[in-house]
């Protein structure tokens, strides 16, 4: 019995699809780095399924979110990210987690839709992912055509693709975890010691290269001890991580704050003269002083000692040189303070 032609042609087209969807899987199953998994997704998607348009939308409150907002490095990550609360996402998709299909009153995607307007789109499709079962977002496609994602249509596919992109995700998510543990300190999640000598020494090496200026500034906790034995190592950590915050809330991006040890802190500023780092100590010790860190029934406040270096200053001819110097003044001022003066 010959099996018409029609049928053939139907089986021939399904082939292709499952084909080009598999490619799609093989493509981002073996991505590890969170900036490239994005990019290569939003890329190939389009390509391979010839679709005009391939987003995807994140909900707000999750850590994917987080991830994403720092990677402003990547204008296609950001061009085609929508972020949106988890009741918006969850409305529009009726708390379903099979991929929805429309091509009528499609106003009511205009939230998930990056930058508004709906680019004149006939028919679309959402398909939920989620991160270690809790849905984050959704991965969507649209065309200009309303045939293209017709409701009713077989699903099967992009199920399973959103279900790859679910798991590759969740491998993703723990990769980046375990080099963000590599190279930040646990508790503030500041840069740690081991990294931020590799980044202090490319900035001194631009700064020696450019005739730069670079500021380090060495500083850490006054009676750190006295805090921890009064109101107990927890409210010690709390004081390390409110200094972490006042740190991170006062310096520019290009700046980097570190934990060296202990209660120690430093600052790598680059293009910054000492009277500006100066500066930027004096509004640290201004939020600290605006806001103590509270504790059961009571509270106190933080403050600092520090001391400042700069990379174009006579005898300075390595970043361990510049990092040595500002640990001395450091000391300087503990002396001074010790001495009953004010901290430098």
């Amino acid at each position: 019995m010959d099996i018409p032609a029609s049928i053939l042609q139907t089986l021939r087209h399904n082939e292709i699809v499952a084909k080009r969807f598999h490619r799609i899987e093989t493509s981002i199953l073996t991505i590890l780095d969170f900036k490239d998994f994005f990019e290569r997704l939003l890329t190939i998607i389009g390509t391979t399924l010839e679709v005009p348009y391939v987003w995807i939308s994140i909900i707000e409150e999750s850590a994917v979110a987080r991830q994403l907002k720092e990677m402003d490095d990547s204008e296609l990550v950001m061009t085609r990210t929508c972020f949106v609360s988890r009741d918006t996402l969850l409305s529009i998709t009726n708390h379903r987690v099979e991929p929805l299909l429309a091509n009528r009153q499609l106003d009511r995607f205009r939230a998930i839709v990056p930058d508004q307007p709906l680019w004149g789109i006939g028919s679309i499709a959402v398909a939920p992912i989620s991160l270690d079962g809790v849905i984050v977002g959704s991965l969507n496609q649209a065309d200009t055509t309303t045939c293209r994602f017709t409701p009713g249509m077989d699903t099967g596919l992009l199920e399973g693709l959103a279900l790859k992109i679910s798991l590759c995700l969740s491998n993703v998510t723990a990769h980046e975890r375990i080099k963000y543990m590599a190279f930040h300190d646990p508790l503030t999640g500041l840069l740690n010691r081991r990294f931020m000598e590799k980044i202090l020494e490319r900035e001194f090496q631009r700064s020696r290269r450019y005739r730069s200026d670079l500021a380090v500034i060495f500083l850490d906790l006054d009676k750190f001890k006295v805090i921890n034995d009064s109101f107990g190592h927890d409210q010690g950590d709390a004081a390390l991580i409110h200094v972490a915050d006042a740190l991170m809330a006062n310096k520019r991006k290009m700046d980097v704050a570190v934990r060296f040890a202990g209660d120690e802190f430093v600052v790598i500023l680059p293009d910054t003269d000492q009277f500006k780092a100066r500066q930027y100590i004096d509004r640290v010790r201004r939020c600290l002083d605006c806001h103590p860190v509270k504790t059961a029934g009571n509270s106190f406040h933080v403050r600092l000692s520090s001391g400042v270096a700069s990379a174009l200053e006579e005898g300075i001819s390595s970043f361990k040189e510049l990092l040595k110097r500002a640990d001395y003044r450091l000391y300087g001022a503990k002396k001074k303070q010790r001495e009953g003066c004010l901290p430098s």
